[in-house]
């Protein structure tokens, strides 16, 4: 690679850590101003890059019109995939990859677990809003402008006794998920069934899927599944940063 490519693509990465001045991207490559000068000036004209009025350096909307073609093309099933049937391997458990289509909640992925005992659940399905960890996850990502309206003409079906009912008992429990970055469904779905699962974002920092591992009670207890959450969180940082995700 050429001395010149190479540190160009240098300055895009210190532009993606934030906004700089010419002087400081130049004390931070170690060269002569006039040397980024000449770099930027390609970058800027093709939208790689651009200058405020302040004469600040940014990335450009090229690079997040490639971000966003390089996810295209890479969906989350995909990238998800190596990394839950490594999870699912290890653990052996109910494994499910969810995301919103609309106002739904769908699963797009499901590895079995090695107990005898097999879920309902299916990919396409979608799975409830009220009562599965997956969708507190998703719907615990979007603004309370959004949240809100979905939340109080939602199907609030009781399937458990442990089943969240109302508006006001599920907006509590949101709270909660944003809170912890996690979720729980302690037999609210199905009755003997518990779960736990967490999000998957993307590069804009964006919920884009959820991960849930789902036990039966009889064979492990909640506070037993609660030990394959760290597990689970680490399967789903890992998933997120080839999404793109860098945490701030």
């Amino acid at each position: 690679m050429s001395q010149s490519l190479t540190r160009a693509l240098d300055i895009l990465t210190l532009l993606g850590e934030g906004p700089a001045s010419l002087d400081e991207l130049a004390d931070r490559l170690g060269v002569h101003k006039t040397t980024v000068l000449r770099l930027l000036r390609p970058l800027v004209d093709a939208r790689f890059a651009y200058h405020d009025d302040s004469h600040r350096y940014h990335l450009g909307s090229r690079v997040f019109d490639l971000a966003a073609r390089a996810s295209e093309q890479r969906s989350i099933r995909t990238i998800a995939a190596p990394h839950l049937i490594a999870f699912n391997r290890e653990y052996g458990r109910t494994t499910h990859l969810a995301a919103r289509e609309g106002d739904a909640v769908v699963y797009i992925d499901k590895l079995e677990s090695r107990d005898l005992i097999r879920m309902y659940s299916r990919v396409g399905m979608e799975a409830n809003l009220n009562s599965s960890a997956v969708g507190k996850l998703l719907l615990a990502s979007l603004p309370d402008a959004e949240l809100k309206p979905i939340v109080a003409t939602m199907d609030y079906t009781r399937r458990t006794p442990n089943t969240i009912v109302t508006p006001e008992a599920y907006l509590d429990e949101i709270a909660v998920v944003r809170a912890q970055d996690w979720a729980t469904d302690r037999e609210e779905n199905e009755p003997s069934i518990n779960c736990i699962g967490a999000p998957i974002r993307d590069a804009t920092g964006a919920t884009v899927a959820a991960v849930s591992v789902s036990v039966p009670d009889v064979v492990l207890p909640f506070d037993e599944l609660l030990d394959l959450l760290g597990p689970l969180r680490e399967t789903c940082a890992a998933i997120s940063a080839d999404c793109g995700y860098r945490p701030r």
